[in-house]
């Protein structure tokens, strides 16, 4: 069986300048626009050119979705009037957009300024007393999306490596997804292919315009196909070890998708053999690994700050009501896997 989620998608160079355009069009004209803290100067000129399209700005998006950011966010919504919202930037910012619609079905148009994936899934996670959620819905899902390679070029190469990684795993994760069918294996096949490609060309010029526009393609493909697909260990993984110690999104995939992958090799080599193959390496996990290599990806959960004595604690929380994966999920097999994710050991 094959699910497509709906998506309005606003593609190529300049078409952020259709945003009043699309906020129009859906019944609309008082936007509340979201960002970080980092990119607050951003939302600001993105409000000056909306003009009296633009409610105001909310700009306290954090990692994670936390529960109370998003109040905050919905009374900023109450007080300027606004009656949508515009996330500008990547996964946290689209997540607090999402949490917004979800609240009270505001509808909700993503200008991606990274590679996150989020933008085009029906999936939110939340964090609340240190614990993240994941929940799934229509209301979820964002309007529109609009995908301008400019608004790449300012990203720093580091930001777009794991911004980068971290759509990939969404595809890697499809492949061996429990709901998987032909339409996903080939969508997620043409994103890892196209991150493939795009991401050393932006390591090596990053105002690599062409390099940029494809990986955009790619993290929108990668988005696509984690909407259709159900996920497994890697992402029960980066929410546990995300959610509960606070530790950076992007980078944290980036770090454990290598371990992930080679662990769940185990019970569907046959299913990653084509990342193996995509990426020259005896097995999908030491090619992902080495790619990550090459880019100057952070390898290890330590170097991101993640403490040694954590390790037994999230391998416990990671085998609470786990997620479908075809390598069946023990205690000791993913404590384990932490650990040679702590220490940035090459898979065995």
């Amino acid at each position: 069986m094959y699910t497509g989620n709906p998506a309005r998608i606003l593609f190529g160079c300049g078409s952020r300048a259709r945003l009043a355009e699309e906020i129009g069009r859906l019944g609309r004209s008082h936007a509340l626009v979201l960002s970080t803290p980092f990119q607050k100067t951003d939302a600001e000129a993105l409000v000056a050119s909306l003009g009296p399209m633009a409610a105001g700005v909310f700009a306290g998006a954090t990692m994670h979705t936390p529960r109370e950011v998003t109040e905050g966010a919905l009374s900023a919504y109450n007080d300027h009037g606004a009656d949508c919202v515009v996330s500008l930037g990547g996964g946290s910012t689209i997540g607090l957009g999402k949490a917004i619609a979800r609240r009270n079905g505001a509808d909700h148009i993503v200008v991606a300024t990274t590679y996150a994936g989020s933008e085009v899934t029906n999936i939110l996670g939340e964090t609340e007393n240190g614990i993240k959620t994941t929940v799934r819905g229509p209301d979820i899902l964002p309007e529109t999306v609009i995908y301008d390679p400019e608004l790449t070029l300012s990203l720093p190469v580091a930001m777009s490596v794991t911004s980068g990684l971290n759509a990939m795993a969404h595809a890697v994760e499809a492949l061996y997804a429990q709901d998987r069918n032909p339409i996903t294996t080939m969508i997620a096949l043409e994103a890892i292919q196209a991150l493939r490609d795009a991401l050393p060309a932006i390591v090596a010029t990053p105002d690599n315009i062409e390099a940029r526009s494809r990986a955009l393609y790619g993290s929108w493909l990668c988005g696509s196909v984690l909407g259709m697909a159900g996920m497994a260990l890697h992402h029960k993984l980066c929410h546990t070890i995300g959610g509960s110690f606070d530790m950076p999104h992007a980078e944290t995939h980036a770090v454990l998708l290598p371990h992930t992958t080679a662990y769940t090799e185990r019970g569907a080599a046959d299913l990653l053999k084509p990342v193996a193959d995509l990426f020259a390496g005896p097995s999908a996990g030491v090619g992902l690994y080495d790619f990550a290599v090459s880019l100057g990806a952070p390898l290890s959960l330590a170097s991101l700050g993640f403490a040694e004595a954590d390790i037994e604690r999230a391998a416990e929380l990671a085998t609470l009501n786990p997620y479908y994966n075809p390598q069946p999920i023990e205690l000791e097999g993913i404590r384990t896997l932490i650990r040679r994710a702590w220490v940035g050991t090459r898979p065995a």
